[in-house]
């Protein structure tokens, strides 16, 4: 399918194998994504933990802080790639921020939570909730401060899980196909649990798009706010 004018693209498609890293709890990362030309198949890798992301080929390394159902693909906006590499001063290719999709003409970070995407023929991705900087990210980046500077910047991308499997390939159009009814976005989330906590009751606004972590999360926020009172 060759996308129309000023349509959501999907850039490029991006497969990370382990590799060590000094940088993380396990010894290995699959941070080092890379682009790849053939077709991918995307499909739920359940909630099990395993080390298959939901890109047929993508390892999940440590296991207990990334992939499931919930962080099955991670999307970034080629336009915040090119944000950055401008502000770094050096090159940074589609899958350096270890995203599996980098995308064109499509505002990740202001995706609404529970937002659809179909991607190609077949693929469609639910949107699900933010990347938060960890020190693997800051350890392959090799920048200093790099944790704060991404937060502050409040450009974290969004991970996606699978609702319906398909292939996709770097050119496919990416169509939102569905947008709920609330103003929850990634950034809005993204600010929520990090530097802006007291804003965390309003995301139950997202209702049932909200993943059981980031329900717990906000559960245990409110309880304390009761607490104090």
């Amino acid at each position: 399918m060759t996308p129309v004018e000023d349509s959501a693209v999907l850039l490029s498609v991006n497969i990370g194998v382990a590799t060590p890293t000094a940088h993380s709890d396990v010894p290995v990362t699959g941070i080092d994504k890379r682009p790849v030309t053939e077709a991918v198949e995307v499909r739920d890798p359940g909630d099990g933990r395993t080390q298959v992301g939901g890109l047929s080929g993508d390892a999940i390394c440590d296991v207990r802080h990334h992939g499931g159902t919930d962080q099955a693909v991670y999307a970034y906006a080629r336009e915040d790639l090119d944000t950055w590499e401008a502000e770094l001063g050096r090159p940074l290719r589609s899958g350096m921020f270890g995203e599996n999709l980098t995308t064109r003409r499509l505002d990740v970070s202001q995706a609404l939570i529970g937002e659809r995407w179909q991607v190609g023929e077949e693929c469609v991705l639910q949107v699900t909730s933010p990347r938060i900087p960890c020190r693997t990210f800051a350890g392959w980046l090799a920048e200093k401060g790099w944790e704060k500077r991404f937060t502050q910047r409040g450009a974290p991308g969004a991970y996606l899980s699978v609702v319906n499997p398909g292939q996709v390939r770097a050119g496919d159009r990416i169509t939102v196909v569905r947008r709920p009814d609330h103003d929850v976005t990634i950034n809005f989330m993204f600010r929520a649990l990090t530097t802006e906590k007291h804003l965390m009751p309003g995301l139950l606004a997202a209702g049932d798009a909200l993943t059981g972590e980031v329900r717990e999360k906000v559960a245990v926020r409110i309880e304390a706010q009761r607490s104090r009172l």
